[in-house]
């Protein structure tokens, strides 16, 4: 893996790269972190970057969900509203039960899933807006397959972003020393890899 998404040929592959890229942001980003620090919440915001990779992993999955029944809807979630809403709070958070090792590991599967499941679909499929949801359109009927890979590069983007300043609250590790250290690129004037302290 590189410092940037790699070019490709075609529209498909690019989203796809870009995907690729920013979803592994968030295993550079938890680098060699404790479980204690990865559930740390130390900048103003409450998120945490066990909280991150969770949400990361719940929200490829959740328009994968989308992707897949298109051009229908997927199967109406029957539960109560407040065990749904609760759900999905808890996808903010890392648990003193769960691991960051076991959060990564459910990334890395899901973003597998996420990578086969664009390659395989038609960018032009509609997929179907869910009006029942406030913060989406009202007066549209249909995204396209092509508009959910865009809306995943941003959302990726704009979480591993803040990942990138809750690590930096943590222990004053930043982006591309993390990358360097993740990836194993060798030391150089302008990056080292980041190492942990003793």
């Amino acid at each position: 893996m590189q410092g940037m998404p790699p070019p490709a040929e075609g529209e498909k592959q690019t989203l796809i790269e870009f995907l690729r890229f920013n979803q592994n942001a968030f295993f550079s980003v938890a680098y060699g972190l404790t479980d204690e620090q990865a559930r740390s919440t130390p900048s103003v915001s409450a998120l945490s970057i066990g909280g991150l990779v969770k949400h990361a992993t719940g929200v490829q999955c959740g328009w994968m969900e989308r992707v897949k029944a298109a051009p229908d809807f997927p199967p109406r979630d029957e539960r109560p509203m407040e065990q749904q809403m609760a759900e999905y709070q808890d996808q903010y958070v890392m648990r003193d039960d769960e691991t960051l090792a076991g959060l990564l590991e459910a990334l890395r599967a899901q973003n597998e899933d996420t990578l086969r499941t664009f390659a395989d679909a038609d960018l032009d499929t509609r997929v179907p807006v869910p009006h029942e949801v406030p913060w989406f359109p009202q007066n549209l009927d249909f995204w396209n397959v092509r508009w959910v890979a865009m809306h995943l590069v941003e959302e990726l983007t704009r979480h591993a972003g803040h990942g990138d300043i809750i690590r930096e609250s943590i222990d004053g590790a930043t982006m591309y020393e993390l990358m360097a250290g993740y990836q194993g690129w060798p030391e150089t004037d302008w990056i080292k890899p980041w190492k942990a302290t003793a």
